[in-house]
């Protein structure tokens, strides 16, 4: 009875860690968006402080300090608060970890993720370092991007209980291939994404659906996915001239295409051969995914404005969610009743 109890509260826990990371993931989004990423130039504290320095002494000593970013606080505190959000984030994977490995004898308790999970956080908290001790370097934010999407669906598959049933027959093992790649096609979207991003390629194309009033600008690729190009740059506003972050722009736009004929095209089909649960999540997909288009299309129209910027990266968030429940429901697929009565 003990441990079922141990049991209930490690998914309550995971359930309520995964709206946590969420919330981390939107606020990572704004940070970056919003050019917070070195709004303070130290970690794990902001110019030498736990909080952001605001007494006159106190921005006087960080100037002197870091004399090539003097102290923004509006940046800093954008900055500090992810921070905040993320460290605690961190000590709720940590409990979830302890319950795990205290409640290993319970037959439904997962322990391998969970401290998985651990690392992977360690892994994110030193992804954050080198985003500020790199400057801002492309490869480290979108790894770091990567990594906070990693947690938050990992969160998610220990909340709603991984392979546990959800009442879908075994006819729908049939759409597991289509769902997995699904979620490897979306998540190479959402990589292009953060490349895209944190290459400052996001208004390289200012029109829709032409870029540059073209339908093939000039493009660099050869400098356009250059993954490592060194240390001692610092990449703030970017590097790239703007054939590259054209060739950029344009092949997330293209990304974006590809994605969203799949996901469109799975959703339905789910929809119209699917039954209860599953078609309530095909539904569920194709009406995030339609959220989504729209969004990126306002992106462009609208030149990139952050309340709509930022939710692009909330609803990619979610709908990678939604794929990750398709997966689940799938692969916990149990025989119908006429399947049982046979």
């Amino acid at each position: 009875m003990a441990n079922d109890r141990l049991h209930t509260w490690f998914r309550r826990l995971a359930l309520f860690a995964t709206a946590f990371a969420l919330v981390v993931v939107i606020l990572g989004a704004y940070t970056r968006l919003s050019d917070a990423g070195l709004g303070c130039p130290d970690w794990p504290g902001c110019y030498g402080h736990l909080g952001v320095p605001d007494e006159e002494h106190e921005v006087l000593r960080a100037n002197a300090a870091f004399p090539e970013r003097p102290v923004e606080g509006h940046k800093a505190w954008k900055e500090m608060v992810h921070r905040y959000f993320a460290g605690t984030l961190g000590l709720l994977i940590a409990g979830l970890a302890v319950i795990a490995v205290m409640n290993r004898r319970h037959a439904r308790q997962p322990v391998l993720l969970p401290l998985l999970l651990v690392g992977l956080v360690v892994f994110q908290a030193l992804l954050g370092m080198w985003t500020v001790t790199l400057q801002l370097k492309p490869l480290v934010v979108m790894g770091h991007l990567l990594g906070g999407f990693a947690t938050l669906t990992l969160l998610w598959w220990l909340a709603i209980g991984g392979r546990e049933r959800h009442g879908a027959p075994t006819r729908a093992r049939r759409f597991l291939p289509w769902a997995t790649l699904g979620v490897v096609i979306l998540v190479g979207q959402i990589a292009l994404g953060g490349w895209t991003s944190s290459n400052y390629a996001a208004l390289a194309c200012p029109d829709f659906p032409q870029c540059q009033a073209r339908w093939l600008p000039d493009m660099d690729f050869d400098e356009a996915f250059v993954l490592w190009r060194g240390l001692g740059v610092n990449y703030e506003f970017g590097v790239l001239d703007h054939p590259a972050r054209t060739a950029i722009h344009f092949t997330h736009r293209v990304g974006a295409v590809v994605t969203a004929a799949y996901l469109g095209v799975l959703g339905l089909v789910i929809l119209l051969q699917g039954a209860g649960f599953l078609r309530l999540l095909g539904a569920a997909l194709l009406g995030v995914l339609t959220l989504q288009v729209l969004l990126g299309v306002s992106n462009i129209v609208f030149q990139l404005p952050l309340p709509v910027a930022v939710a692009h990266n909330a609803v990619a968030a979610i709908l990678l969610l939604t794929l990750v429940t398709l997966l689940a429901t799938i692969l916990s697929a149990g025989p119908s009743h006429t399947e049982q009565r046979g």
